[in-house]
């Protein structure tokens, strides 16, 4: 798809067709899947009323994607935690909350591919490299304790206990951590 100044608009019409109007052709959602992991940016409007519906599009998008592969990317845990934030006080803390973890996160991806590349070479498997599993849920780790203690700043109750028990967690995810950078290191020297 051709990529044009600025945002393109996809006009969604009645009958559930989406035109890109910066290329003038008709796309699905499956295209506009592929314009966002080439990081083209658009927004789509409803063609009758031109109300913007990018949102509930990507939300779509991201609903054929889990139920086409089998593969998810949101275990049901984490859904069942979203969903309990709408109406929730913290529901206006959680969207920017997420925003900063994923870009955190793929921060992070980059900075690890960066390094593996650094100490293996260009080489095909640097190349197609993901960051080690571990390393993947370590950091996750870290992401959902920075949120558990974010959620606790608000809440009233018990955030004396959390604290000592916080401490605690920090601790062990610390030598975790150490453990696991101990065998990644061995693992590349034996490379």
């Amino acid at each position: 798809m051709a990529k044009t100044e600025g945002d393109t608009v996809i006009k969604k019409y009645a009958n559930r067709r989406l035109y890109n109007t910066g290329t003038s052709t008709y796309v699905t959602l499956e295209d506009l899947a592929k314009m966002v992991k080439k990081g083209e940016e658009f927004t789509v409007q409803d063609a009758k009323t031109g109300e913007d519906i990018t949102h509930s599009v990507l939300t779509q998008i991201i609903f054929e994607q889990e139920s086409k592969t089998g593969n998810t990317l949101l275990p049901i845990s984490f859904l069942r935690q979203l969903i309990s934030y709408y109406g929730d006080q913290m529901q206006m803390v959680v969207p920017t909350f997420l925003e900063h973890s994923m870009q955190a996160f793929t921060d992070q991806q980059a900075q690890m591919r960066e390094q593996m590349t650094r100490a293996l070479g260009e080489s095909p498997l640097t190349k197609n490299l993901q960051a080690p599993m571990q390393l993947m849920e370590e950091q996750v780790r870290r992401n959902t304790e920075m949120f558990r203690q974010a959620m606790q700043m608000f809440s009233p109750f018990g955030s004396e206990a959390a604290g000592s028990a916080s401490k605690k967690s920090e601790s062990k995810d610390l030598e975790e951590l150490k453990e696991q950078l101990r065998n990644l290191q061995s693992r590349l020297d034996k490379l």
